[in-house]
């Protein structure tokens, strides 16, 4: 029986050379090539199950993906597994819950939650699905008060590297539950997982926006903002160079609070002169998205993430950013500095550093290597912001990883699973 043949039963299939093969096996990033020997996209966790039981027998490595979202590239010689589907959204608003499917995407979340005057941990952008972006540790708008989203999870529905399906929780299998809240998917594929809803009876924010000319006067003012900033306060200072376009400063800002309060910490950014644009004021948990803006189709870009120890004005300011579409900064601390219960360890740098650039537009990776060449970076990434090139090992300190390595090779000694990022 040809491979085909034998992965019909899970679900829809897709083979080189079939019509849909190359959309199929496609990432988010469109720069990222993903090599694959079939494409199987399972309907419910019961294909998940048979898909993975039937590779455990017959020696095949699966690569599971909802959305393509952080894909490497890393995938010659597996099956790659879309798990999109999963798409069942369930609001518990009484015990402050959701659970949701490895398919579902942070936008549905917040809108589903918002009604009930609560809201998730849930980053920048709304089309990011909740599975992925929580096992990698998930660094969002309210991590400062709150901390990680993994830290958020009760419990993972899991289908393990021999195809038995289980429901992993702290009482359960503590040392799988301890793995899945932050270590990445290299363990099991998630097929949902049920995390906790947090109260924002008041939510605010939004963008400022300047030219790049008063780039200096802007970063004067917000590092005065973070300086003094609670928990609920959470800004990001962005350089911004738009194909077409003049180089732009912006300071975007979320705060777990009433308007009055949320100026009152920003006074500082609002006496800047020469704004362009301001867009802050009471928010919807559902419009969270609208504040960056970003794109929600894929498209081609290159990343790169680091943590600062402190934030060097001139050193950031020195150049334009060109060719580099984006430079931001986000402000950590707060509760992201302690245990997070997982494998995400804390983070005690006090800033992130997040560079982005169209490939057509030059050399982002010597941009970047240029800019962060003269910053005070740890060499430590969050996991979530890792580069196509860069490994786990980049992400978690060396007891972190060493627990998570004997986990890997207890759990699925025979490699029948592999994440974007294998441990």
């Amino acid at each position: 029986m040809d491979l085909s043949s034998a992965l019909q039963p899970f679900g829809t299939v897709h083979t080189p050379g079939d019509p849909g093969f190359d959309a199929a096996r496609r990432p988010w990033n469109l720069a990222v090539d993903q090599p694959v020997d079939a494409v199987v996209t399972a309907r419910d966790a019961r294909d998940v199950i048979g898909l993975v039981r039937y590779a455990a027998g017959a020696g095949l490595t699966v690569t599971a993906q909802p959305s393509g979202h952080g894909a490497t590239g890393r995938t010659g010689g597996t099956v790659l597994l879309r798990t999109g589907a999963l798409d069942t959204l369930e609001i518990d608003a009484a015990a402050r819950t959701a659970r949701a499917g490895a398919g579902v995407r942070w936008g549905d979340v917040l809108s589903a939650a918002a009604p009930h005057g609560l809201v998730g941990l849930a980053g920048s952008s709304p089309v990011v699905t909740v599975t992925g972006y929580t096992l990698g540790g998930g660094l969002g708008w309210f991590a400062r008060r709150h901390g990680f989203a993994s830290a958020a999870v009760r419990a993972f529905d899991v289908v393990a590297a021999d195809g038995t399906p289980a429901r992993v929780t702290e009482a359960s299998d503590p040392d799988l539950f301890w793995a899945l809240r932050g270590g990445g998917g290299d363990l099991a594929v998630v097929t949902a997982l049920e995390f906790d809803l947090f109260p924002a009876p008041h939510l605010y924010g939004g963008r400022m926006l300047w030219p790049a000319a008063r780039a200096r006067d802007v970063l004067d003012a917000y590092r005065e903002v973070t300086a003094a900033a609670p928990d609920a306060l959470t800004a990001w200072f962005d350089l911004l160079h738009f194909p077409g376009g003049d180089p732009l400063v912006a300071v975007d800002v979320t705060h777990l609070g009433t308007d009055a309060e949320a100026r009152r910490l920003l006074r500082p950014l609002e006496s800047v002169g020469g704004a362009l644009s301001d867009t802050r004021g009471p928010l919807a948990p559902g419009d969270l998205g609208t504040i960056t803006d970003e794109p929600t189709d894929p498209a081609a870009g290159v990343s790169r993430g680091e943590l600062l120890t402190s934030l060097d004005a001139d050193a950031l300011l020195a150049e334009p950013i060109a060719p580099l579409l984006s430079v931001q900064v986000r402000h950590l601390g707060g509760a992201l500095a302690a245990p997070s219960g997982g494998a995400a360890d804390p983070i005690t740098e006090p800033f992130s550093l997040y560079l982005f650039g169209l490939p057509h537009l030059g050399d982002i990776a010597a941009a970047q290597d240029a800019l962060v060449g003269r910053l005070p970076v740890t060499g430590r990434k969050p996991f979530t912001n890792l580069a196509r090139d860069e490994s786990a090992s980049d992400a978690f300190v060396p007891a972190t990883l060493d627990r998570l390595r004997a986990l890997k090779k207890d759990r699925d000694p025979n490699g029948t699973l592999r994440s974007n990022f294998p441990l």
